[in-house]
């Protein structure tokens, strides 16, 4: 599963949560001697009821319990009246993609082979599950500790149903827990982006074995090497349930005489070498080590930091119009105000 943690971590363009918390996730169910067991999207029976988990918040907040996560998913098993039959995670990251994991290994039920965006996303409402118009509710909501817990039964719509997870997360220390999103094994088979699990261990495996693990990276996935270069600045925010994070480097190697700028909220939605644009959500744009190729969070990027940045084409349900117009509104709400064009034509 450390593999995983590494994999998931690639496709969350920054965000997604720290892996170090999906590490000690690891640790733990090994520890405990709890089995993660992965299931293909086509073995979920029809009827099956799967339920998403993950947590919602500032990037910054990593505080986790085990105990908590699963009492919360049991909370909106206890409302529905009925049991999970299976987890599905809401998105790639190397924290969140564990803590479904996690919840799921912990109640004794299957993980699903695929999630809610084939990336990390910055709102709740983000999900290509919106493009199927499947309900975000009912959904249970709690603190870090699940001393406080909300139902919220129904929403206007899946962004009034982030806003509230978003104002509960900022009262309760920018981080909360949800369960959310109840899916039929039918929905499961067509709504989600599909095998991104197993796609993720196989990154991790690739950045834990290769001699050039970047180089194997962006073999696989058809990638894309945007820059290298050492951090000049900066300037990074914690607020309204958000870490905004906007990022400087001075170019070296191959992009020497260069300058690239991340903005991220949560996630890097936008980068621009040389002040155009190179890339632009939902395409991925993920800082990396340069020798072992793991992810760097965008919380986590210092002054004086060497890294690389890499791209990677979205799953092609966000390139639909639909999705590109919840992308829209986001980007909007972020003064992110470039059209979207696809990485693969920025970068001939």
């Amino acid at each position: 599963m450390f593999d995983l943690v590494d994999g998931a971590a690639m496709f969350s363009a920054g965000g997604g949560g720290d892996p170090e918390v999906g590490y000690k996730i690891v640790d733990a169910l090994n520890e405990g001697n709890y089995e993660a067991k992965l299931i293909a999207p086509s073995e979920v029976p029809d009827n099956a009821v799967v339920m998403n988990f993950a947590c919602v918040g500032a990037t910054t907040a990593v505080a986790y319990d085990s105990e908590a996560a699963v009492k919360t998913l049991h909370k909106l098993e206890e409302y529905v009246g009925k049991e999970a039959s299976a987890v599905i995670p809401v998105e790639l990251g190397g924290f969140n993609t564990l803590a479904a994991v996690d919840a799921a290994a912990r109640r004794g039920i299957p993980i699903v082979d695929a999630d809610g965006a084939g990336r990390a996303v910055p709102e709740v409402h983000l999900k290509v599950y919106t493009i199927d118009d499947i309900s975000l509710t009912p959904m249970a909501v709690a603190d870090t500790h699940a001393e406080n817990v909300v139902i919220v039964k129904q929403t206007r719509d899946s962004k009034s149903a982030e806003r509230i997870a978003r104002t509960l997360a900022a009262e309760w220390e920018q981080s909360a827990y949800t369960a959310r999103r109840i899916l039929t094994g039918k929905q499961v088979k067509a709504s989600p982006i599909l095998h991104t699990l197993s796609r993720s261990i196989r990154i991790g495996m690739l950045l834990r074995k290769s001699v050039d693990p970047i180089r194997a990276v962006l073999k696989e996935t058809q990638g894309f090497r945007l820059f290298e270069g050492v951090v000049e600045k900066v300037d990074r925010e914690t607020t309204r349930g958000f870490t905004w994070t906007n990022v400087m480097i001075e170019g070296t190697g191959e992009s020497r005489n260069s300058k690239f700028e991340l903005k991220a909220k949560n996630e890097v939605l936008v980068a621009y070498r040389n002040q155009k644009l190179v890339a632009i959500a939902p395409d991925i744009v993920t800082p990396v080590h340069p020798r072992t190729g793991r992810c760097i969070t965008a919380e986590k990027i210092k002054k004086s930091e060497q890294l690389v940045i890499l791209g990677f084409s979205a799953p092609e349900k966000w390139r639909t119009r639909k999705g590109l117009e919840l992308w829209k509104e986001v980007l909007l709400r972020s003064s992110v105000d470039e059209a979207y064009v696809p990485i693969e034509q920025l970068n001939p």
